[in-house]
């Protein structure tokens, strides 16, 4: 019977790494069209009652001079680094890579309830290439989370 639930659990544990690395992926093809978008000085392409040049265009588009969407970007290749680093583990244990995608996408997660927040309150419009963005680092807080606990 024990075999059986370990295999189990590692496949779930393998579904969950490729998951999380289909997410990853998305969340760079996301940011990464948003920070072309700023560096070429461009309107992005928006769903038709949505509003992202004007989000995209506000004070809160950027921290320290750095556009959010480049940060994004780095976020999402950070994770899709620490999916590498944790997929090339040959043993059963977890390294820290699962508690570094876990944190990431923690503060990934909350940094973006924070800009949904601006959004609603100070900036009165949505971009929804950002909302995608939330739902995406949020799913892979959701997956990362549920690996840490089936692991125990």
């Amino acid at each position: 019977m024990g075999t059986g639930t370990n295999e189990s659990a590692a496949l779930s544990g393998r579904t969950t790494r490729t998951l999380v690395a289909v997410l990853a992926l998305v969340g760079v093809f996301i940011s990464g069209y948003l920070t072309y978008v700023e560096l070429k000085g461009i309107e992005p392409v928006c769903l038709p009652e949505a509003a992202c040049d004007v989000v995209l265009s506000s004070p809160y588009a950027r921290v320290w001079g750095v556009p959010l969407a480049l940060l994004g970007l780095l976020m999402y290749a950070l994770l899709m680094g620490l999916g590498l680093l944790d997929r090339g583990r040959k043993t059963g244990k977890q390294g820290l890579a699962p508690v570094g995608i876990f944190s990431v996408a923690l503060a990934g997660t909350l940094y973006s309830a924070y800009l949904f927040y601006l959004q609603a309150v100070e900036i009165h419009a949505f971009c929804t290439w950002c909302l995608a963005s939330a739902l995406v680092v949020s799913a892979i807080l959701v997956l990362s989370g549920r690996r840490l606990i089936v692991a125990r």
